[in-house]
């Protein structure tokens, strides 16, 4: 991707001749911005714990696509506090990219002490070391999640979220919370962005559009969940790392006592029936699904829908890519990655 000039000069300002550092630089949005700064000359420092939680040769082959003399990758696991600040003090980031996470709302249902360990001790750990060497901006990832039960669309960052259903969402929505004290407390200038259901090319094998290219192609069944009445804000990778770079140049001030905090939401702002994904997957895989239709599983929700209008506003972001277009190149993807014809 290519990024405008001034955006790019903005954020090596900001890294102030440091390394960028990247926390989950083997996951799909991690690896992305990674590579992208990279890209773009900057130095990347890498840390992944490369979980088992989905197919750990894909996360391998994520970070082989990194190699490059301004890349250095740390196996580490953020929740581990004498590690993550052994590395703080050996790079002393300017900025910090912090994408790692137990991800899953379903599986936050089975191992609840996973999300609680990565996404809150971890986050607390990286946020404690930000402040001991005096990080100029700290970027992390939030999720469309904490909209929880949420009714209102489309969601706001200025709406409540204080009904979470799922842990994941919760461990999220805490994040959040413990950013802005640090923020407020150090001045750590902190930007927050809800992601909306990022897909594409090296994507999460765990989401359904992953799942369901897999079982049509191999004449599985997929499931359906709540018969198919679903909607989400389908958000495609380069779009979200458009933003994010955006954001990484431009760190939030003090303004009227109020902390150098801000959240955006970073979305597609276009819901699409989940029907509408199957239809496509379909067209462009030249196969039929099987489908099997089920009630909506616990902690789901049934739509999703980003107002994107702050970031808008004030980083130009409009996001461009069809959902048509991007499963398009997703399924180019998968086809030369797992040779599938």
């Amino acid at each position: 991707m290519v990024f405008d000039p001034a955006v790019m000069e903005s954020l090596r300002d900001v890294a102030g001749g440091k390394p960028v550092l990247v926390t989950g630089c083997a996951g799909f949005i991690g690896y992305f911005t990674s590579k992208n700064l990279l890209e773009n000359g900057i130095h990347v420092v890498g840390l992944d714990n490369l979980s088992d939680y989905y197919d750990v040769d894909l996360k391998k082959h994520r970070l082989e696509q990194l190699f490059d003399p301004n890349f250095i990758f740390h196996c580490v696991d953020i929740s581990d506090q004498q590690a993550v600040a052994r590395i703080f003090k050996d790079v002393a980031p300017r900025l910090v990219i912090h994408l790692a996470a137990q991800p899953g709302v379903r599986y936050s249902l089975i191992n609840p002490q996973a999300y609680g360990k990565s996404n809150l001790v971890g986050s607390l750990n990286l946020l404690e070391a930000c402040r001991q060497i005096g990080a100029r901006h700290f970027v992390f990832a939030s999720s469309s999640s904490v909209y929880g039960a949420n009714t209102q669309l489309p969601y706001s960052v200025h709406d409540r979220v204080d009904q979470p259903v799922s842990m994941y969402a919760a461990t999220k929505k805490s994040c959040e919370l413990m950013a802005h004290a640090y923020s407020h407390l150090y001045e750590i200038p902190t930007t927050g962005l809800r992601f909306f259901t990022v897909y594409g090319p090296w994507g999460r094998p765990d989401m359904a559009y992953f799942s369901f290219t897999r079982s049509i192609l191999a004449g599985a069944t997929i499931k359906v969940f709540n018969h198919g009445d679903m909607r989400r804000d389908f958000t495609f990778i380069d779009d979200i790392i458009e933003g994010v770079l955006r954001v990484c140049a431009r760190p939030p001030v003090v303004d009227d006592n109020i902390a150098p905090y801000r959240l955006y939401n970073i979305g597609n702002n276009r819901p699409e029936k989940l029907t509408h994904l199957i239809e496509l997957l379909e067209r462009q895989l030249g196969k039929q699904a099987k489908k099997e239709y089920l009630p909506m599983q616990p902690g789901d929700v049934k739509e999703t829908y980003a107002d994107i209008s702050d970031l808008e506003k004030e980083f130009g972001y409009r996001p461009s890519t069809s959902l048509e277009d991007g499963l398009r190149k997703f399924v180019d993807w998968y086809r030369e990655y797992y040779g599938e014809r």
